[in-house]
C-alpha cells in the first residue's frame, strides 16, 4: 500500500507524537492515563475536575434535553448564549459587544483556537508565535495550518519570558501571537509589562493577537486581564475561552470566541466545516453559568487557590522544589532534588514508587527546548481535597 500522505503526518510531526523508528507514539497523557489505571494511582495528570458544575448548570441542560432541545442549534449558537457571553464580557472586563456579530460560539476552546488559525493563515511563510511550553493542540494545528511555529521560552520558577527574547520572536513574518493566560502547563499569569508589549509587538508588525483564556476565572492573585481591553488591542484580537473550567463540564466542551466582526466571520467561516454546530442542550446550560452571581466565580478561584496551596505543601514535603502557580489548574515542580535527570523517566515510575500520576513538563515544549525542562513535572490540583490529601500522602515514600 502506498504511504499514507497529508495533513495527519504534519500534525502527529508537530505535535512530537512521531518515534525514532517513525512510527507513531500515543500521547503523553494517554500513557499516564494507562499506567493510572493499571497500577490504581491518584492521577493528577489530565487537567479535569472529579466534581460536578453548579447544580443550577446541570439543571438547565437536564430541563432542555426533557424540552426537546436535542437537535441543530444555530451556526452561531443560540441567542441566549451569545447574548449571556456578551453579557460576560462587559461585566467582568467592561467590553461592549454585538452578540450577533462579535460572539461565535464553537466545540470547546480547541475548536475556537483551530478554526482561528486555520482561517488566519495564508501560507507557509506565515509565523505562529507561541510561548513555551505550550497546551499540546498549539503545535499540532500550526503543524496542520503549514505555518512555521516559533517559540518564546518561559523560565522556571516564575515562567515569565524574556521580553528581549519575545522582542526578536515576532516580526513582519509573524501572522498571529498565540498567547494563553493564565498559562497551561505552567500556572503563569503574564505581568503588565508583558501584556503591554504583546499588544504593541502586534500593532508593529501587524499581527493577529489569539487569546486562550479558559483559566479567566482561575486567576489567584487578582482579577483576569483580557488583551482585548488593553489599548489598542480589540480591533485586533480574537478572544476565546468555554465554559469547560470555569463550571467544571469539560466533557459538554461549550467555548466561544468573541472580536471585532470581520474576524469572528473569518473564525466562523472554518469553524461551519469541522463541526457545523454543537451541544444543543448545553448551550442554555452555560448561558445560565455565566450569570451566576459574583461569588459563585470568587469561589472557584478560591477553592482551587486552597487547592494549589495544599499541593504544593505535599510537594515540597515529597522533597520537590515547587513553582506557585498564580492561576489555572497546574502546578509545576522540580525533580531533581529526588535525583531525577530526566523528567519522562521519573513520570513512568511515580505511579510505581508513589502511587501517584503526573505529566513531564518537557511533553509541552519543542525538541530544541526540551532541556531546559528537563526535570520539571507538571501536577493538576482540580481534584477533590480528599484526592490531593492522599496523593501527599503517597508522595511522602518518596522523602523517606
Amino acid at each position: 500500500m502506498r504511504e499514507i500522505p497529508g495533513a495527519w503526518r504534519r500534525v502527529v510531526t508537530g505535535a512530537g507524537l512521531v518515534g525514532s523508528d517513525g512510527t507513531v507514539r500515543p500521547t503523553i497523557f494517554a500513557e499516564m492515563s494507562a499506567l493510572a489505571a493499571e497500577t490504581g494511582a491518584v492521577n493528577l495528570g489530565q487537567g479535569f475536575p472529579d466534581e460536578d458544575g453548579p447544580f443550577e448548570v446541570l439543571e438547565t441542560a437536564r430541563a432542555a434535553i426533557a424540552n426537546g432541545v436535542n437537535q441543530y442549534p444555530p451556526g452561531r449558537g443560540i441567542p441566549d448564549l451569545l447574548a449571556a457571553v456578551a453579557e460576560h464580557q462587559r461585566r467582568f472586563y467592561g467590553l461592549t459587544l454585538d452578540p450577533a456579530r462579535n460572539v461565535l460560539v464553537t466545540a470547546g476552546a480547541t475548536e475556537a483556537i483551530a478554526a482561528a488559525l486555520l482561517a488566519l493563515v495564508e501560507g507557509p511563510d506565515d509565523e505562529i508565535v507561541v510561548f513555551e511550553p505550550y497546551y499540546d493542540e498549539y503545535a499540532a494545528v500550526v503543524a496542520l495550518t503549514g505555518a512555521r511555529l516559533v517559540t518564546v521560552p518561559l523560565q522556571w520558577p516564575d515562567f515569565q519570558p524574556d521580553l528581549d527574547r519575545l522582542r526578536d520572536a515576532v516580526t513582519d513574518r509573524t501572522r498571529v501571537i498565540l498567547v494563553n493566560d493564565p498559562h497551561n502547563p505552567t500556572g503563569a499569569v503574564f505581568t503588565a509589562d508583558v501584556r503591554t508589549l504583546l499588544v504593541e509587538l502586534a500593532d508593529r508588525h501587524d499581527a493577529i493577537l489569539v487569546t486562550d483564556e479558559v483559566y479567566e476565572h482561575l486567576a489567584f492573585d487578582g482579577p483576569h486581564v483580557p488583551l482585548a481591553t488593553l489599548p489598542g488591542a480589540w480591533d485586533r484580537t480574537i478572544a476565546i475561552s468555554s465554559g469547560g473550567k470555569t463550571f467544571s463540564t469539560t466533557g459538554w466542551k461549550i467555548g466561544w470566541a468573541t472580536g471585532p466582526a470581520i474576524l469572528i466571520d473569518a473564525v466562523l467561516a472554518i469553524k461551519q466545516w469541522l463541526t457545523y454546530v454543537n451541544g444543543a442542550p448545553f448551550q442554555p446550560a452555560i448561558a445560565t453559568g455565566l450569570r451566576l452571581p459574583d461569588h459563585y466565580f470568587h469561589g472557584i478561584a478560591d477553592a482551587l487557590r486552597d487547592k494549589r496551596d495544599l499541593l504544593g505543601r505535599g510537594l515540597r514535603a515529597a522533597g520537590f522544589e515547587v513553582s506557585v502557580p498564580s492561576g489555572s489548574y497546574f502546578t509545576v515542580a522540580d525533580a531533581a532534588p529526588l535525583g531525577a535527570t530526566d523528567a519522562a523517566d521519573f513520570c513512568r515510575t511515580l505511579p510505581r514508587r508513589a502511587g501517584v500520576v503526573a505529566i513531564p513538563l518537557p511533553a509541552f515544549a519543542t525538541p530544541e527546548h526540551r532541556a531546559d525542562y528537563a526535570t520539571l513535572v507538571r501536577f493538576a490540583a482540580c481534584k477533590r481535597v480528599e484526592v490531593l490529601d492522599e496523593a501527599a500522602s503517597r508522595l511522602a515514600a518518596l522523602s523517606r
